[in-house]
């Protein structure tokens, strides 16, 4: 996939992502791509590891992964902040 696939694949998959989360995420939309940028290599592993498939552009499966990669992301993000404002 080229750069500006990765780029909108990133900019959607981060904006699904924080659609199923919702929550009070700083950050605009170049966080939000690097998201699901992030995400969509993420869930590109763990599909390979997983033998249900790798993120190779946009179709069904790899947009599915990719949501569950940035999902996972934005998880542990919210965990390590959480703990963060908790502490002080």
């Amino acid at each position: 996939m080229g750069v500006l696939t990765w780029i909108l694949l990133g900019l959607v998959v981060g904006a699904l992502a924080k659609l199923f989360m919702p929550g009070d995420d700083p950050g605009g939309i170049i966080v939000t791509i690097l998201l699901g940028i992030v995400g969509a290599f993420l869930g590109g592993f763990i599909g390979s590891a997983l033998g249900v498939g790798t993120v190779t552009g946009f179709n069904m499966m790899s947009i599915l992964l990719a949501i569950v990669g940035a999902v996972i992301l934005l998880a542990i993000y919210r965990l390590v902040v959480g703990r963060r404002h908790h502490l002080h």
